[in-house]
């Protein structure tokens, strides 16, 4: 295979959304969907899929990213430019997620809420090949490399072979034939109750210890959650057609479904969390939410609600300027800026307030030490972020796990897009969790704070009785 172009592709036109692809892979290994969701050309131009990777990372403990850095690095022995296409940012790389959890030892933090569904904190699979969606100009690329092969000969023979593996396997959707729903539906009689990791009294009292640390200065705010379990019937609801209910009622620019195994990631995250491509780095964070209204006089109100609520701008800057620090410590001194202060983004369901921070990654510096720099991201732990991490341990009962974690690529070539673990649902055996946070500030009142939490969780837990047969999802996704 020459040396500066690692890979072999197939294009073909292809106006779906990609679903239906998911549908039709979905018991292949370890598949993964990383859907856009919309056609916006910066954020929302590609979807990526794929499926039984050539190798699959694992891990627990301190040394995780640096383990996954080093197998990694394994992979690179020949260009990596070779692996940049002008058509699709990713042709081949790792896909994966890593845990809120992992960063607490980053910092050192002392591990005291309990650990009682003891995932990895790591978990990325190697894919050698891609099926790339470029929705704006409706065509589907299939990229395959060859990897983990070597030899140039048995290299190139391998990557024709499984490119012709996806052709084969997507063939009849691609010739027009419709895929038939396979999903399992569930018992309608079966209980369909959460319990929580906090009873009511307990949470508002976590908010109240959260207030007496604000009071003493220790922290600006610090983000407080707590978790949903839902104990499943045997035979339902499908991961998949849960995905599927959340992104028909609230696209998102960054929703991914990804089957690690063991445990199913469904998330309808609408946030980056860092970009890297060639040395420009981008990261997004969201601070401010509204619903949409029930008709355009309703939705303006809404938008000058959320543009002129103080709290919400001071959230947002606090965030964005803690931002900018973490970027400093990896990016070109003065490279560093705010390139849009306070955004608003329209979504079918609500309006979110966004900035963005960009920066020039240094040149002794690489994507593991980016996320190394900026993990987990500040919109989800509080200001300053050490303090406010080590206030979430103390606080919540249980480890957060993958919820705020990250879910994103990296490719062969040293390019990265995350996202932010959140409107996330964990399936794990015959459970699924869903975890949903706010912001407490200096005026935060508990009671309120915790009928926040359960309208933010009201949302999915519709989608999982609609799978169940029970009512129509018709809910609001909110942070």
């Amino acid at each position: 295979m020459p040396s500066d172009k690692n890979y072999i592709s197939k294009s073909l036109p292809y106006s779906g959304n990609g679903f239906e692809l998911l549908q039709l892979l979905r018991r292949e290994p370890h598949v993964f969907f990383l859907d856009s969701s919309q056609t916006d050309f910066c954020r929302g131009r590609y979807s990526f899929i794929g499926f039984d990777p050539f190798a699959v990372f694992t891990r627990k403990g301190p040394d995780t990213l640096r383990l996954l850095k080093e197998q990694f690095q394994s992979c690179i022995y020949d260009s990596p430019a070779g692996y940049n296409a002008a058509f699709t940012p990713l042709t081949a790389g790792l896909v994966g997620c890593l845990s809120y959890d992992h960063g607490l030892h980053f910092e050192k933090i002392r591990l005291r809420a309990a650990d009682d569904l003891h995932l990895p904190e790591g978990h990325f699979g190697f894919y050698d090949r891609i099926i790339t969606i470029d929705h704006f100009e409706q065509k589907l690329h299939v990229t395959s490399t060859g990897l983990p092969e070597r030899n140039g000969a048995v290299r190139e023979a391998r990557a024709m072979r499984r490119l012709e593996e996806v052709l084969d396997k997507i063939g009849p959707l691609l010739g027009g034939l419709k895929q038939d729903d396979e999903f399992l539906e569930g018992d309608e009689d079966a209980p369909f109750l959460p319990d929580c990791n906090f009873h009511k009294g307990q949470y508002m009292s976590a908010v109240r210890k959260a207030l007496d640390y604000i009071r003493r200065g220790d922290i600006y705010q610090v983000n407080l959650s707590q978790r949903f379990r839902y104990c499943l019937p045997d035979n339902g609801p499908d991961p998949v057609l849960l995905y599927k209910m959340l992104r028909d009622i609230s696209p998102a620019p960054f929703g991914a479904y990804m089957d690690c195994g063991g445990f199913q990631l469904i998330s309808n995250s609408p946030e980056r969390f860092l970009r890297l491509n060639g040395r420009s780095v981008q990261t997004r964070p969201m601070k401010g939410t509204r619903p949409r209204g029930k008709d355009a006089q309703e939705d303006q109100r809404m938008r000058e609600e959320l543009l002129n609520s103080v709290k919400e701008q001071a959230e947002l800057l606090m965030i964005t300027d803690l931002l900018r620090n973490d970027l400093g410590k990896v990016c070109d001194y003065g490279s560093v800026r705010v390139t849009e202060r306070r955004t608003l983004e329209e979504y079918p369901y609500v309006f979110q307030a966004t900035s963005t921070i960009e920066g020039t990654l240094r040149g002794d510096k690489d994507c593991f030490d980016l996320i190394r720099a900026c993990f987990p991201g500040g919109s989800v732990t509080g200001c300053p972020k050490i303090r406010a991490m080590e206030i979430i341990e103390e606080l919540e009962p249980t480890r957060r796990g993958m919820y705020t974690g990250s879910l994103g690529y990296i490719n062969f070539g040293g390019n990265m897009d995350f996202n932010i673990l959140i409107r996330t649902v964990l399936a794990f055996g015959d459970r699924m969790y869903i975890q949903v946070g706010g912001g407490i500030v200096a005026d935060s009142v508990p009671e309120e704070e915790y009928a926040e939490t359960l309208v933010k969780a009201e949302a999915i837990k519709r989608c999982l009785q609609a799978c169940l047969g029970r009512t129509a999802p018709g809910a609001k996704v909110l942070r």
